[in-house]
Parts: structure tokens; C-alpha cells; sequence
């Protein structure tokens, strides 16, 4: 650990995942997009295993829920959206994937999620846009985050980018982040990379850092 003007710099994930100092964000583990996901039993597994590990240490968790509005509440861009992701030229056509309450928008039964641990709902790709969720890491004192989930090239990529901007440390677990899209998941993945802001980590190495 640096010191310099009266501050701490974590300089190992040890350091940086603190259990008074990080939270973890599970993003988007929600039933509807798992049935997506041709890995998806494999990263709710991975998921499982860094929920344990954070749970053991005492680490305080956010789980994320992508939400669709209904149509009457829908505007230019959330129309824009629903057409580009299914494939429907006319906005007549789209139908709301993730209306709250629907079977889709649930969080998958297995990840039990427990009273002391918050559900946020957004209907962004960032987890930080329209949420509390830097609200409540500031307000705890939290510095870093560590986040998993999918899907890396949709959401994970820009909440990890956003939060860096707001001044948390992002750790992301490589291999318990999904990709809808394979190329595209190991650009972003190469991308955070390669900026320098995050540091990376199995849930291995995680595992070993907490203990």
C-alpha cells in the first residue's frame, strides 16, 4: 500500500477487495438473459462461487436487474433499442422483454438473494446511470468494486468505464463475466485491458486475495 497526501493506494487486489472498502455488483443475472446465454449455466456457476466468496468475507453486494419500460412510457430511444436488439423494422413490432414482474425480469432463483443485500433496478447499460448505486458505495465509504455477470460487451464493459470516471476501482472476474457475443465479449475484455483503470482477476485469484 502507497501513502501520498494522506491517501492509501492499493497496489494488490489483496489491498484493493477489502471487504470496508469494495462491493461486489452481479450484473444482470436474470432469467430471461440466461436463456440467452450459451454459457450461461457455466457463468451463474462461476457467479455462485464469487457469491460465496463475498458473502464468507463479508463484502457488502448489489445485484443489478435490467428493466424494459412498457410501451406508453417508452421513448425515441428505448423504441430505437427494442428494434435494434429484435431485429423489427417497424416500432409496432417490439414488445417489451423485461417488464417488471414478468417471468424474464427475475433474478435466477439460484443466487438466494439474501435481506441484507440490494436489488437495483436500471433501464441503462451502465449500472451506475439512473441508480443509486454510487450513492450507496459512497455513502459506506467504498472505494472499488468488483464486479460479474453478463454480458461483458453490453453491460459490464460500460458499467466498469463509468464507475472508473466516478472514482472507483473496478475488479473484473474474467471468467465469471458471460458474453452474449464471443468476439465481442473478448474485444471489451481486451479492451479494459489494455486502458489500464481495472484490474482483473479469476474468482480463483480472488478467493486467495480475500482469505
Amino acid at each position: 500500500m502507497q501513502n501520498i497526501n494522506g491517501l492509501a493506494i492499493p497496489e494488490t487486489l489483496a489491498e484493493m477487495v477489502r471487504p470496508e472498502t469494495t462491493a461486489l455488483v452481479v450484473y444482470d443475472m436474470q432469467v430471461g438473459i440466461l436463456q440467452q446465454m450459451q454459457d450461461g449455466g457455466a457463468i451463474l456457476g462461476k457467479v455462485l462461487q464469487t457469491l460465496e466468496i463475498a458473502r464468507s468475507a463479508g463484502i457488502r453486494i448489489f445485484f443489478m436487474r435490467h428493466m424494459s419500460l412498457p410501451k406508453k412510457m417508452a421513448g425515441v430511444f428505448q423504441f430505437k433499442q427494442m428494434m435494434a436488439w429484435q431485429r423489427k423494422a417497424s416500432a409496432s413490432d417490439v414488445e417489451p422483454w423485461f417488464l417488471r414482474d414478468s417471468p424474464g425480469f427475475a433474478l435466477a432463483p439460484e443466487l438466494d438473494v439474501r435481506e441484507d443485500e440490494a436489488i437495483l433496478d436500471k433501464i441503462t447499460f451502465s449500472a451506475f446511470e439512473g441508480t443509486p448505486l454510487a450513492i450507496a458505495m459512497r455513502d459506506c465509504g467504498l472505494k472499488s468494486f468488483i464486479i460479474c455477470g453478463i454480458a461483458t460487451e453490453i453491460g459490464i464493459d460500460p458499467t466498469v468505464r463509468h464507475g472508473a470516471d466516478l472514482g472507483f476501482v473496478p475488479v473484473v472476474l474474467t471468467d465469471a463475466c458471460g458474453g452474449g457475443h464471443a468476439e465481442a465479449a473478448e474485444r471489451s475484455m481486451a479492451n479494459l485491458a489494455y486502458m489500464g483503470d481495472a484490474m482483473l482477476c479469476t474468482v480463483e485469484e480472488l478467493s486467495a486475495a480475500v482469505r
